[in-house]
């Protein structure tokens, strides 16, 4: 049973508690997916120069934001982890050469849970966390991806979980999205629908404001895109399932990937 590998935006933590069409929406897609037989979170919230992933029986809820209200912190996602699919997942970065940590104690961050939580509420699904390196070119990120793309075929929901306008110092009060950002996004989507992947690995020199909706200091929010999108067939064209702006500029964005 393939499912489709995806990237979702987690945006703000309050989307652990807000009601609004992109919680309905992820609400929604929990349902209508085929129940995984595992969930593998590349989070953005999980940046590191060495690949870990997680190996836990049983994860701890990292509450890895400060400034909420308190209803937040008291909130929990007790996943499984699932030895056997770490195990597997190892054995397919081996088979890479790519060398990687088993990483125990150390819990889902808030890139992972968040979503989980509003997806797949009653947190019966193993799940394993896997990190990111922002400082890899995208086509070596994309390269990991591929690694594991054969866990597709065995049940295994695929998620990149970061943001693609994430400039947390360029958020806005308005009501209506910052048009460097919606330009941004358009570029993205137009390479991602016509599967064009030269050109998203050279986004940063060819996509309009790539500068502003990818700062150098928070590219870790836009390389979980491209870790997802290698788990999909190669060549495969993305479908943007949901796209909306918080804050003016950050983007709450889905794209699904066959």
């Amino acid at each position: 049973m393939k499912i489709p590998a995806f990237f979702i935006a987690h945006g703000s933590p309050l989307l652990a508690i807000e009601d609004n069409d992109y919680t309905a929406f992820l609400e929604k897609l929990g349902r209508e997916l085929p129940r995984p037989r595992g969930i593998a979170v590349f989070s953005a919230h999980w940046d590191s120069p060495e690949q870990l992933v997680t190996v836990d029986e049983r994860h701890e809820t990292l509450h890895d934001f400060y400034g909420f209200p308190e209803e937040m912190y008291r909130l929990t996602y007790p996943a499984p982890g699932d030895a056997s699919l770490s195990r597997r997942i190892g054995e397919l970065f081996a088979a890479g050469n790519l060398s990687y940590q088993p990483s125990r104690g150390r819990g889902i961050d808030h890139g992972v849970w968040v979503i989980l939580r509003r997806m797949f509420p009653d947190a019966d699904i193993p799940v394993v966390a896997l990190s990111v390196d922002s400082l890899r070119s995208p086509a070596e990120q994309y390269a990991i991806g591929r690694m594991l793309s054969p866990l597709r075929d065995e049940g295994i929901l695929f998620i990149g979980s970061g943001g693609l306008v994430h400039n947390l110092r360029m958020l806005e009060d308005g009501g209506n999205p910052a048009e460097w950002a919606v330009d941004f996004d358009s570029w993205i989507a137009e390479k991602l629908e016509a599967g064009e992947l030269e050109a998203l690995f050279a986004y940063d020199k060819q996509a309009p404001h790539a500068r502003d909706a990818v700062p150098s200091y928070g590219k870790e929010h836009f390389v979980p895109l491209f870790y997802a999108m290698g788990t999909a067939a190669k060549g495969t064209k993305a479908q943007r399932m949901f796209q909306a702006y918080q804050y003016g500029t950050l983007s709450l964005n889905c794209w699904k990937f066959e």
